[in-house]
Order: C-alpha cells, then sequence, then structure tokens
C-alpha cells in the first residue's frame, strides 16, 4: 500500500511546504514516530484540504504492506517543474531523512535515479490523441497544480510544460554518468541497502518490535527491540544540533550490562558529511545537526 503520508509528512519536514495536502502535515517527529508504528497517519481523520475523512484502520497489517517514499512519480510531477526533493532541502538533512527511508519499518521505495541523485525532472507527459485531447489534459494538470503552485489556473496553465512536448519527455531521461559525479550520494544509498539486508533488527518486519520518542521539536528515537539484547537505536534529528542531558527518556536506555556503540552515521565523510560523530553517555547524550545515527550494544568493559 503506497504511503502518502509518510511522503507527505517527509516533504513538509525537508522543505516546509505547506500549500493543497501538504497543509494537512506537519512533518513533527511524532508523525515519524507513528507512520514507524502504525503505517497510515490518516486512519479515519478529517483532512482540511478536501474537507473529507481519510484512510482507515490498519490494525493488524504487517509492516512491510506499507511502501514509503520520499519521490514517486505522482509526487515529483506534482511540483509543476518536475523538482527533485534534494535540491529543495540541504545535503545533510535530505541524507538523515533517506537513511529513515531505507531503515525503517516498512518497504521503502526508490525512484529512478533517486539512488545516485539525479538532477533530471519528472514531469508529467503524454502523447496521445489528437490536438484537443491533448489540451485537455493539460487543462487538467493545470487544475490539479494550482493549488500547489499557489497560482490561478490560468497562471498555471501558462507555468506548466506541455505533455506532448517531445522536450518535455526528452529532459526527464537519466544520465547515468551521474552515478560517477554524485558518487557521495550513491554510496550513502548502497551502505544504507546493505545495512539493511545484513542487519537482522533493521531487516526484521515484525509487528510491533518498534517503538518511539520525540526527543526535540525535531529529533526522535526509534528502538528495535529483539530477545536477544541486541536491539538498535536509529536516532533522528532534522535541525540544530542537541544536548539531552538528562537523557530521561528510557528507551534511550542500553540493555543491562551494555553500552552503545555507533553502528552507522550519515555524517560520515564518506556521504560528504561532517564527522560529527553522537555522543552516548551516562553523562549525556548529543545528537550531531540533521543526522541520522545508529547504534548497537556494545558488552561494557569490566576490566
Amino acid at each position: 500500500m503506497w504511503n502518502d503520508d509518510f511522503h507527505h509528512s517527509a516533504v513538509v519536514a525537508l522543505t516546509g511546504r505547506k500549500e493543497a495536502y501538504y497543509n494537512d502535515y506537519r512533518g513533527t517527529p511524532q508523525e515519524f514516530i507513528s507512520a514507524a508504528k502504525y503505517g497510515f497517519l490518516y486512519q479515519g481523520q478529517a483532512l482540511s484540504w478536501r474537507k473529507a475523512l481519510r484512510g482507515s484502520s490498519t490494525l493488524g497489517v504487517s509492516p512491510e504492506a506499507f511502501v514509503c517514499f520520499t519521490e514517486n512519480h505522482d509526487q515529483i510531477a506534482n511540483t509543476g517543474p518536475g523538482e527533485r526533493v534534494r535540491f529543495q532541502t540541504s545535503p545533510a538533512r535530505y541524507r538523515a531523512m533517506t537513511a529513515l527511508l531505507l531503515l525503517g519499518p516498512w518497504t521503502p521505495l526508490l525512484f529512478q535515479g533517486e539512488e545516485f541523485g539525479a538532477s533530471s525532472p519528472f514531469m508529467f507527459f503524454a502523447d496521445i490523441g489528437d490536438a484537443s485531447v491533448r489540451d485537455a489534459i493539460r487543462k487538467g494538470r493545470a487544475e490539479w497544480l494550482a493549488p500547489f503552485l499557489s497560482l490561478s489556473e490560468e497562471e498555471a496553465w501558462k507555468a506548466l510544460p506541455a505533455p506532448d512536448d517531445p522536450e518535455v519527455f526528452a529532459r526527464c531521461k537519466l544520465d547515468f554518468s551521474e552515478r560517477e559525479k554524485n558518487r557521495d550520494l550513491y554510496h550513502l544509498h548502497i551502505d544504507l541497502l546493505k545495512l539493511r539486508r545484513e542487519d537482522s533488527r533493521f531487516r526484521g518486519q515484525v509487528p510491533e518490535a518498534v517503538d518511539g520518542a520525540v526527543l526535540g521539536p525535531t529529533s526522535f528515537v526509534l528502538r528495535y527491540f529483539s530477545e536477544e539484547y541486541d536491539d538498535r537505536l536509529l536516532l533522528v534529528n532534522f535541525g540544530e544540533r542537541q544536548v539531552l542531558h538528562p537523557a530521561s527518556e528510557p528507551l534511550l536506555a542500553p540493555p543491562l550490562g551494555y553500552m552503545w556503540e555507533m553502528l552507522w552515521t550519515s555524517e560520515s565523510p564518506r556521504y560528504g558529511g561532517t564527522s560529527s560523530v553522537a555522543v552516548a553517555t551516562q553523562e549525556q547524550w548529543i545528537l550531531p545537526a540533521e543526522s541520522t545515527v545508529a547504534l548497537r550494544p556494545t558488552h561494557k568493559n569490566t576490566a
């Protein structure tokens, strides 16, 4: 099932967009925690944009049933010029969101070229029917996009690329040389997918095995539980550097006889990061700005 709720929250958190259906999302830590625990955010509540109820209960639905994404063909095309999300936010925040997407308890989706930071737009294109059909398609797109672009339908019509223009289609083609040009992003996706595949906690899709807590206005923690004292923590911070002192959130406590060590960070220089390191000690926790960090337990040194 497409989880558009995750996408809308992610876009608001990344870009601050507040228009059309984005007005019904805040991009807050709690929204991402709820997505991790329940899948859909709207399960029968009212939308302000459509003046209608949205969604239904997901009780009993397995986590892997929810397909989460930050880009797909509809949502990129709904920006009008088809601009990719990474150009609408900071590189560090984009890396942090990518890590949440690829390590979260759902089925992640990557849209064409997203894995290497494709710069090519994705616009609505169609080469069907005669001129009247194509004009009707373009008019329908203008009507749909007007609320997103904060334009009148007439203004949207003028700004919208013609769906039947061959140049529109050509501009959407991928440039695979960008895999080398954007190798930092390419490595980010490769490493995250490898971690998800090889780490039993991130690979598992066990219902009710993940809990979360808000740590600050832009930060939260997800804990992936295990019966073998082999839990994982995913610390996500979309804002400024944060110091947690005291660290009273119980989900931060390591298993008895263990301490936390870093497993992975989005701030690695391999991905273009600043090498900022999360600190998790008995005295304090430090969350680097705009980062996602994975922690695992290790035995305390009792020597």
